[in-house]
């Protein structure tokens, strides 16, 4: 993967944007083309990308991958930009490489050495915000609060709740980006009360430009981390596009706002790899990967995740057998423990148990994991087996497993 030539599209804003990368020999290139229209993206974008591979003395077929700016942002750009990119990728057989916007553009405002925790807060109308926060440590970007959809009116609350945090990770401030800064009168004074280093944008124009996407991308490539064209698509935030006139007046916008506090638990996908094998080295010696969790899911495994204001706090992955389901793994974000996380995600893999007909539910566990093993015991799981030398311990010795199973009739109220 020394050489490549990658294509990246962004249009989450008015902004139509394409940027194509190219790595040859050592050296490096980058090719951009935009054009300014909303309405026009789907009209533009394909003309600019053949544009560019023309100049760059390529074909479609030279390609190595397609790059996307995932989201969130306009319902309609966010579709024009991963169905071009999956489009190219089927038909050529490569990956594509899809790239958080959000991310995108706090790698784009805070610099190529940047470092520390950034958070991201974009216009995303209706008197709303999208918001997102990244930690970025030589070099990796690491997501910690996955893109959201806030009202302008909870955002200091929520970022003064959070911020705290940002700042034991950073060792010190953070810095504050997005238009939502100058859009919404106020906010970056509030954010600045917080601690927050707020640059001010002057003329430059703050959304997120397919020439970042293709630079984070590139890393991506270059780490293997491609999905495949079947598996893409947009990151929308919003669960309804378009509410009437009556329903706005009603202080309905296009999520509407739920206690921040709680949380919602969906299917695990492979948007949300990245953000599980994040926690899962936090919270484990030896931890999964995040291919051995994609390879989890294309063997059909069943898995959970529990978001907080798009926030992934825990995961949980179950196998089935042909006499019970196999909890393979199970995760909480440390400053999320202790929260009914755990025992949500649990009550998720005893209703699939339910769901398929089988009788309990099994795993293992370090009998040295004192924690784990007294939460398995207060949710209704016993030991019923060993196996000697399962785990991998320090110094290359090896650790026992217990066998720990919970049946249908022990499941606590």
């Amino acid at each position: 993967m020394d050489d490549f030539h990658i294509l990246a599209f962004e249009t989450s804003s008015s902004l139509c944007s394409v940027a194509l990368l190219s790595q040859a020999a050592g050296r490096m290139r980058l090719r951009v083309a935009q054009h300014e229209g909303r309405q026009e993206h789907a009209e533009r974008i394909l003309p600019l990308a053949q544009q560019l591979l023309a100049d760059a003395g390529l074909s479609r077929a030279d390609l190595s991958a397609v790059a996307f700016g995932q989201g969130p942002g306009g319902f309609t750009g966010l579709r024009v930009a991963c169905g071009v990119a999956q489009g190219l990728a089927v038909a050529l057989d490569i990956p594509v490489l899809p790239v958080d916007s959000l991310c995108a553009l706090a790698f784009q405002q805070a610099g190529a050495d940047a470092s520390g925790v950034h958070l991201v807060l974009q216009d995303a109308r209706m008197n709303e915000i999208y918001a997102a926060a990244y930690q970025c440590v030589e070099g990796e970007w690491t997501t910690l609060q996955a893109p959201a959809l806030i009202a302008r009116s909870d955002a200091t609350a929520w970022v003064a709740d959070q911020s705290a945090a940002w700042a034991m990770r950073a060792g010190s401030g953070w810095a504050a980006h997005g238009d939502a800064l100058d859009v919404f009168p106020g906010l970056a004074g509030e954010l600045r009360a917080l601690g927050a280093e707020v640059a001010a944008s002057g003329d430059e124009r703050v959304c997120a430009h397919a020439s970042t996407v293709a630079r984070m991308a590139a890393r991506a490539w270059q780490q293997g981390r491609t999905l495949d064209a079947a598996l893409a698509a947009p990151a929308y935030v919003r669960d309804k596009v378009a509410y009437t006139t009556v329903e706005r007046a009603g202080g309905l916008g296009g999520n509407p706002q739920a206690d921040a506090a709680r949380w919602s638990v969906h299917d695990m996908g492979m948007t949300d790899l990245d953000e599980v094998a994040a926690i899962e080295r936090q919270v484990q010696s030896f931890p999964w990967t995040r291919q051995n969790f994609a390879d989890g899911l294309a063997a059909g495994y069943r898995g959970w995740v529990v978001r907080r204001l798009g926030a992934l706090l825990g995961f949980a992955l179950v196998m089935d057998a042909p006499d019970m389901a196999h909890l393979l793994v199970i995760g909480v974000r440390p400053d999320s423990q202790r929260q009914g996380v755990g025992a949500e995600l649990l009550r998720y893999c005893a209703a699939h148990c339910h769901q398929a007909g089988l009788p309990a539910l099994t795993l293992e566990v370090r009998p040295s994991n004192i924690r784990a093993v007294a939460f398995y015991q207060q949710h209704g799981f016993r030991q019923l087996g060993l196996r000697r030398g399962y785990y991998p311990a320090a110094h290359g010795a090896r650790e026992d497993a217990w066998i720990m199973t919970l049946t249908f009739q022990e499941i606590p109220a």
